[in-house]
């Protein structure tokens, strides 16, 4: 039998030893010194004696507790060597201890050998000596022979030279390693020796088998006759087994995750030195076993995470600081024409041309750098050579390494883009169509002067002869028809400016000059309703935009401020427009009207597509959602302010264009023709 002496003072211990030695007992006994209270983490089967120095019943009752719960019920008898009185004992004894003996006078050892005697100890001359020609190998050397083979292999190949140098080193029948099921109720074997060749893996259940008492009890030994404890195991029955040593596997956080054990044909006697060698043994294959199932578990993440990447219908790339594609999905990688093998560990700069490359490589550094999510708008050339535009969206996260990685999705924006392209010029047109008539009496003003002008030079010119004193009166004349000429010549400029297909490009923009251009084109209206124009603007640099992109605003916001007047009001409609500072790279357009105004709930829904406020058939809703998508593109901001019954002011914000001082490329208001209205602020009306 195997007694674990726990904490006992060496006095005491040589004692105890030298009793049973005298009463030729076959117990081995196990000093275990108890440092900081730290109890052991596998208690054999036996008898457990402890001693008890005193101090709080608290912490010992604790103790005892504790020893409970590693040893096995049936197995392991807790003896406690104490001093504490009767009532104290009891509560010992409560708390798991089996027997608490007092001292005999100064001495320990009666008491425990009654003790022993009811236990049924058999005497060393009792025992049956081992079977010649199967003495074990010494525990030095087997120890030696198992670390050189199961230090090299991993994975389920550790397991199988676990059992075959096992059963060598023991010189037993059978050796098997087993997992346990998520359920707790079952062992797989993953290696199994028996009878010197590998058997096929099986399932059996865990109850009813000594694996199960090794499982409860961390460890468990049964020299002779297990089949008889365990009937229902009929493995050890079919197997002719009789020893059994098993010790449970535990992963780092304790939890028993599987089995290590012995069995043998034959009587299976254990020491302490077989109890630490399995123990030694349990836990590396409790550790390859975690570690498996840790692999096996980050595989299945890692698969997870593909097919979930893979999903995703749009492109989605992971750089890291270098960056370099760590992770693409199948989106991705149709859209650049190559398998993931070809672009992980690479950049763009390996596959798009170098201009957009640099643009790519800029403004992910600029992410990265920052950390601050972002997206841009950038052309990219395919494999055929077709050149699309595409809106990244980038988000900065810690990678594996600590340093930051960007994690970019990719949406297609070429057919978008063409279809805004075609809705903006449908907007420009029916805003020509609206401004028709007004264009048309424009231009019809200085024609009707130049072709009088052009006949009156024409008759003069026919005559015979031209007296001097006329030559003045012709020069006027020609002076005026150029005039004309130069109103009609403006005009038709503003048209072209206002309907132009350049809209792609992005530059300095005059304000003042696109206000100008804008009003002419507006100007007809303007005194058709007795609109009074008031204009006050401030000297602003040039705004980064498209002049044609921005004019398109300015006479939609007008046309929509013209027609937010009541209709039965004939007088005191008004109109003013407004340019000044935003801030130190900002420049704002106000356009303020005197109308009807708009309700809260109204300008919550101003700039949604297809909303109007107009009669069927008088508005399509698209004229401020356009507004809004064009001052957006060109990196601008454009609000509302209303008040139902007194007005409405929109606010276009722009940025300025370049890196000029503040004071420097200034755009001073200009002045139109003498008989134009004042010009006035942008607002518009859905």
């Amino acid at each position: 039998m195997h007694v674990t002496l726990l904490g006992i003072p060496d006095f005491v211990s040589e004692e105890l030893e030298r009793e049973f030695h005298a009463e030729a007992l076959a117990i081995e006994c196990r000093r275990v010194a108890l440092e900081r209270r730290l109890l052991p983490q596998v208690i054999p089967p036996g008898l457990v004696v402890l001693w008890d120095p005193g101090g709080p019943l608290e912490q010992m009752r604790g103790i005892c507790q504790r020893l409970a719960s590693l040893g096995s019920l049936s197995r392991t008898c807790l003896v406690v060597l104490t001093r504490r009185d009767e009532v104290e004992r009891e509560t010992l004894v409560l708390a798991g201890a089996s027997e608490c003996i007092p001292p005999e006078g100064e001495r320990w050892a009666p008491h425990l050998l009654v003790l022993t005697r009811r236990m049924g100890v058999p005497t060393r001359t009792g025992v049956q000596s081992e079977t010649p020609g199967t003495s074990r190998v010494p525990p030095e050397r087997a120890l030696q022979t198992l670390l050189a083979a199961t230090t090299a292999d991993l994975g389920h190949d550790f397991f199988r030279t676990l059992v075959k140098q096992l059963a060598e080193a023991f010189r037993v029948t059978c050796t098997m390693v087993g997992e346990m099921s998520s359920g707790k109720e079952s062992i797989q074997t993953l290696a199994f020796w028996s009878r010197g060749a590998f058997q096929e893996n099986v399932t059996y259940p865990l109850r009813g088998t000594p694996c199960y008492n090794a499982v409860a009890c961390s460890i468990c030994h049964y020299a002779d006759d297990v089949s008889q404890h365990f009937p229902e195991d009929l493995m050890l029955t079919d197997l002719g087994l009789r020893g059994y040593l098993g010790a449970a596997l535990r992963s780092t956080t304790g939890e028993v995750i599987g089995v290590l054990a012995i069995l043998h044909e034959q009587q299976l006697e254990a020491g302490e030195m077989d109890f630490s060698l399995l123990g030694a043994f349990a836990a590396r294959a409790g550790a390859e076993l975690e570690r498996i199932r840790a692999h096996a578990e980050l595989e299945r993440t890692r698969d997870f995470l593909r097919n979930t990447l893979d999903a995703v219908p749009d492109p989605l790339f992971v750089r890291d600081r270098d960056h370099r594609w760590v992770m693409v999905n199948t989106a991705f990688c149709q859209l650049m024409g190559h398998p993931a093998e070809a672009l992980l560990g690479r950049s763009s700069i390996d596959f798009l041309p170098s201009r957009e490359s640099q643009a790519y490589w800029l403004q992910d550094e600029q992410a990265l750098a920052s950390g601050r999510p972002d997206e841009s708008e950038l052309s990219f050339t395919d494999r055929t050579g077709l050149t699309r535009t595409l809106l990244t969206r980038r988000a900065v996260f810690p990678g594996a390494n600590g340093q930051p990685a960007l994690v970019s999705v990719i949406r297609e924006l070429t057919e978008r883009k063409r279809l805004e392209t075609q809705l903006r010029l449908a907007d420009r047109m029916a805003s020509m169509g609206t401004l028709a008539a007004g264009v048309a009496h424009e231009i019809n003003n200085p024609l009707a002067y130049i072709s009088s002008n052009l006949t009156f030079l024409s008759e003069q010119l026919s005559r015979a002869a031209l007296p001097p004193e006329a030559l003045p009166e012709l020069c006027e004349v020609v002076a005026e028809t150029q005039e004309g000429a130069g109103r009609v010549q403006s005009i038709v400029q503003d048209l072209k400016t206002f309907a132009r297909a350049d809209e792609e490009r992005r530059g300095p923009v005059n304000v003042h000059q696109v206000i100008d251009g804008a009003l002419r084109l507006v100007r007809n209206e303007l005194q058709r309703q007795n609109t009074r124009l008031e204009r006050s603007l401030d000297p602003v640099p040039a705004v980064l935009g498209n002049e044609a992109r921005l004019g398109q605003v300015l006479v939609n916001l007008l046309v929509n401020a013209l027609q937010a007047f009541p209709e039965q009001r004939a007088t005191a409609n008004l109109i003013r427009i407004t340019t000044r500072r935003g801030g130190p790279r900002q420049v704002v357009l106000e356009i303020e009207d005197n109308g009807v105004g708009m309700s809260p709930e109204v300008m919550q829904r101003i700039f949604d597509p297809f909303f109007t406020t107009k009669p069927v058939g008088v508005g399509t809703g698209l004229g401020l959602a356009i507004c809004h998508t064009i001052i957006q593109s060109m990196g601008g901001q454009i609000d509302v302010r209303s008040t139902q019954g007194k007005g409405t002011t929109f606010l276009v914000s722009m940025s300025v264009f370049g890196d000029e001082d503040e004071e420097e490329g200034l755009v001073q208001p200009t002045r139109l023709a003498e008989d134009a209205p004042p010009p006035a602020l942008l607002r518009v009306y859905g």
